[in-house]
């Protein structure tokens, strides 16, 4: 087979623009047999394939384009070619002549070793004007995945001044100085162009070079002229599905032409040729049932649908499909080809309706139970597990006017589970005959009927029970007068043992009774009065008394239930009022003050007010001091009746009657304080005092009383502050000079330090030599320790010694300090006047001339005045 035509340009490469002119094209098939036209009408192909001009032309743009179309007679094969000619300026050359136009052949469009390409010639004119000519030279076609040899030769590239001069030709552009680098090459003296390898269409489709030509010196002698290349595509890519698995569903039952999913792949190939256009075809079928071919898919879209009826999810419930896409527009002897996996799920629908796996049921259930499960109705569902199309929804559709059962559904096994959801009585009912009927959440599909075997009978048998004996009336009421006598029959309260089939007796007996007023007969429930019952009482609320009664049977076991006796308690008058307030307060003198009073009645109308307040006869005092003017019903006026009554405390009797039948008075006693007033009405303070019963006298001595406590308790102060005084005048006075308790250590220390101060006393105490403590003369003794022995008596001090006393005092505590050897301080002198056996220092012969014998105290005459007193003390011979 021939490949596309490569047309080629006259060997000169010149053709004037002129009506008639020509350039010629040349194809691989020869001119025998072959037939060429354009698409346009001003320029026609011979059989031999030149070019030229069907007429006089006036070409009005820079570049006219057509298309040359060569085909086969004999094997009716064709190719196309774009021919594209730029027109450029020409002058006669002779002044005033008009100036024309020229075209460009086209260029060789295939790669052929001997194509030529002229570059383009530039003319002078007479006037010195430089013409040029210019072709555009027609894309070069070169077929992807070549073998070679490479490199291969494409094109020549010439200049018509390579007669004159050498020149030196170059490309460059995208495959030759840009990257990809050196995919193209031309030989710099000769101009023939190469590729240097094989091409890859997928990889890039198309380049654009430009051609250069200069002379030796690098100078220009031509403007470049531009290289279209274009790769020619071969079918060297297999189409790639997008996803290798693909997932897809359909409804059971669905009629043929479904969708259910689409496929899709693509081919790296060119989609304008057959390389890159893929049909696709179903290959196999899993399973194959109802029928081997339940599925058909578009081979240009890559659609799947339903080609048959008779999908059915309980039967197959997944097909998977093999399907394979091929280029070449599906020719399977030249096009390649790639297969994926279409799973189709087939979806469920409730195309089967529910059905009892019995048609009967039975089941039983204690009366006066709630929420028990009677019996379990199991039925068969073939669609889809746990989905609307399989869970169960039951009825009950007769056998229940009172609504005693409900059927709830197990969400696990879809079982359906009939609970008492309203208690059954044995006595009314002993047993029910259900209907129920089961279906699913979801409506059945569209033509399926309900099943006869969607409907049961159930039997429930009610079981006896001992029931507890009830009052009918719960609470029961009843109205009576407080105060009825003691054994008073009120009424019979009693209850009802619903055990109509079983002989039982009930008892009767008393649960609450909190006043212990009421008394019940235990047989047949009579109660009677066990005390007076008062309406006033604290156990009453709102004139009611409750109590509580319990009625037992004696079935197996044992059965009790409560009754609530209310009593509502007329009132009667049993209670006498009580005069309001206890105590008051008046002027001595007549004036618009007065004391208003009132009653309180713990009876309640008719038996409460209006009241009567009256002062009584005896003592005659009353009613002649005191007065009663009546306000209203409940509230009277206390005054005094005479002008002046001397302050104090008075207790007024007044008597008061209520309006009860009969009535019930009640004297009682108002303590009133009559006080002295200012000119506002008020009692003054002083009244206040005197009307509280104590004369002037009683004040005045209250007051003295008051004057003298006070009095005791400033001249204990000064007392206790006089005796602080004495005793810290009592303390030693001794002149600071002359205190000898200082530390010698501590006078005139002349320490180096902190090095001076880490003492090791060890040294000095030799604990290993401690029996001659004892031993030791009562001169001679460490006192910087407390010593081990009998500890003196010190003289007892007066309490509150005489201050004559107190040199005495002194000298006694010091003889006894000196003979005691327990007595501190321990750091005093005496602590340098024993420095151990065998000790390394040396001894102080000043402290310590011998160890026995008088003691030399004169060098301390040379320490200063204060030792100076010491010296004279322990020198001079006094203890």
């Amino acid at each position: 087979m021939c490949p596309l035509p490569s047309f080629l340009r006259r060997s000169q490469g010149k053709v004037p623009c002129e009506p008639r002119g020509a350039v010629k094209f040349s194809s691989c098939l020869g001119t025998k047999g072959t037939q060429y036209e354009t698409s346009s009408m001003d320029f026609k192909v011979g059989a031999d394939g030149t070019v030229f001009a069907a007429r006089e032309l006036q070409i009005p743009s820079e570049e006219v384009a057509f298309t040359v179309t060569a085909w086969d007679r004999h094997t009716a094969e064709r190719w196309d070619t774009m021919v594209r000619l730029l027109v450029a300026q020409t002058s006669s050359t002779l002044p005033g002549h008009k100036k024309g136009k020229k075209a460009a052949a086209p260029a060789p469009a295939g790669p052929l070793n001997d194509t030529l390409l002229p570059w383009p010639q530039h003319q002078l004119t007479s006037g010195l004007r430089r013409q040029k000519r210019d072709w555009v030279i027609p894309p070069i076609n070169v077929p992807e995945n070549s073998r070679g040899p490479f490199p291969q030769q494409l094109v020549r590239i010439r200049s018509d001044k390579d007669n004159d001069i050498p020149i030196r030709y170059s490309i460059t552009g995208v495959g030759a100085d840009q990257p990809p680098m050196e995919v193209f090459s031309i030989d710099s003296m000769s101009g023939r162009m190469y590729v240097t390898r094989p091409m890859d269409r997928e990889e890039r489709a198309s380049y654009h070079l430009r051609a250069h030509a200069v002379d030796m010196n690098g100078n220009k002698v031509e403007n470049p002229i531009d290289l279209y290349i274009y790769v020619i595509d071969m079918n060297d890519n297999r189409p790639e599905f997008i996803n290798q698995v693909y997932n897809g569903s359909v409804d059971e039952g669905s009629k043929p032409g479904t969708y259910v999913m689409t496929v899709t792949a693509n081919d790296a190939d060119d989609s304008t040729t057959a390389n890159g256009l893929v049909r696709y075809r179903i290959v196999t079928q899993t399973p194959q049932s109802p029928s081997q071919n339940m599925f058909t898919i578009n081979s240009e879209t890559g659609d799947i649908v339903t080609v048959a009826a008779g999908l059915d999810r309980e039967k197959v419930q997944q097909y998977t499909v093999i399907v394979q896409a091929t280029d070449m527009e599906g020719n399977l002897n030249y096009g390649l080809s790639n297969t994926a996996t279409a799973i189709i799920m087939v979806t469920d629908v409730n195309d089967n309706p529910p059905e009892f796996t019995s048609s009967t049921y039975a089941g039983e259930v204690p009366e006066n139970r709630v929420e028990t499960v009677v019996a379990n109705l199991t039925v068969m569902d073939r669609d889809q597990p746990h989905s609307p199309n399989w869970n169960a929804v039951y009825r009950i559709i007769s056998g229940d006017p009172s609504g005693h059962f409900s059927i709830r559904t197990d969400p696990v096994t879809n079982e359906g589970r009939v609970t008492v959801v309203k208690a059954v009585d044995y006595e009314l009912n002993r047993a029910f005959m259900l209907t129920v009927m089961v279906s699913n959440q979801a409506p059945l599909a569209s033509g399926i009927q309900m099943s006869f075997q969607s409907t049961a009978g159930v039997t429930i048998s009610v079981m006896d029970v001992n029931e507890a004996p009830y009052f009918p009336s719960n609470h029961k009421l009843i109205r009576l007068e407080e105060g009825v006598p003691t054994g008073t029959v009120l009424t019979t309260f009693s209850a009802v043992d619903p055990d109509r089939f079983m002989q039982q007796a009930v008892r009767y007996s008393k649960l609450s009774d909190p006043a212990n007023w009421l008394h019940i007969n235990a047989t047949n429930g009579q109660v009677t009065t066990a005390a007076i019952l008062d309406r006033e009482s604290l156990y009453v609320k709102n004139n009611v008394y409750e109590a509580t009664f319990l009625a037992a049977d004696n079935g197996i076991p044992p059965a009790s239930g409560t009754g609530t006796l209310q009593i509502y308690l007329i009132d009667i008058n049993d209670n006498a009022p009580e005069l309001l307030p206890k105590e008051a307060q008046v002027c001595e003198k007549p004036s618009l003050t007065a004391i208003n009073i009132t009653a309180a009645d713990a009876d309640m109308d008719p038996n409460v007010g209006p009241y009567v307040f009256e002062l009584p006869f005896v003592p005659a005092a009353v009613r002649k001091n005191w007065t009663i003017t009546r306000l209203n019903g409940d509230y009277a006026q206390l005054s005094l009746r005479l002008l002046y009554l001397e302050a104090g405390m008075y207790d007024v009797p007044i008597t008061v009657t209520d309006s009860g039948n009969p009535p019930l008075s009640n004297t009682s006693v108002i303590k009133v304080k009559v006080c002295p007033c200012d000119e506002n009405g008020d009692c003054t303070t002083v009244g206040a005092v005197a009307a509280a019963g104590l004369g002037t006298g009683a004040i005045v001595a209250i007051l003295i009383c008051i004057v003298i406590l006070l009095t005791m308790v400033l001249l204990f102060v000064m007392w206790m502050k006089r005796r602080e005084k004495e005793r810290h005048t009592k303390q030693l006075l001794i002149d600071p000079e002359d205190d000898v308790r200082d530390n010698i250590l501590k006078y005139d220390e002349e320490g180096g330090g902190e090095e001076d101060q880490d003492y090791d006393l060890s040294q000095l105490q030799q604990p290993e030599a401690m029996e001659h403590v004892l031993s030791k003369a009562a001169g001679v003794r460490r006192v910087d320790e407390r010593p081990v022995g009998a500890e003196p008596q010190y003289p007892v001090r007066p309490v509150v010694p005489h201050p004559g006393d107190i040199g005495d005092f002194i000298n006694e505590g010091l003889r006894a300090a000196d003979n005691d050897p327990t007595a501190p301080p321990y750091d005093s002198l005496l602590v340098f006047d024993y420095e151990g056996s065998g000790s390394t220092a040396g001894s102080v012969s000043s402290l310590n001339s011998s160890s026995s014998g008088d003691q030399d105290y004169d060098y301390l005459n040379d320490w200063g005045p204060r030792f100076k007193k010491l010296a004279d003390m322990y020198g001079g011979g006094e203890d």
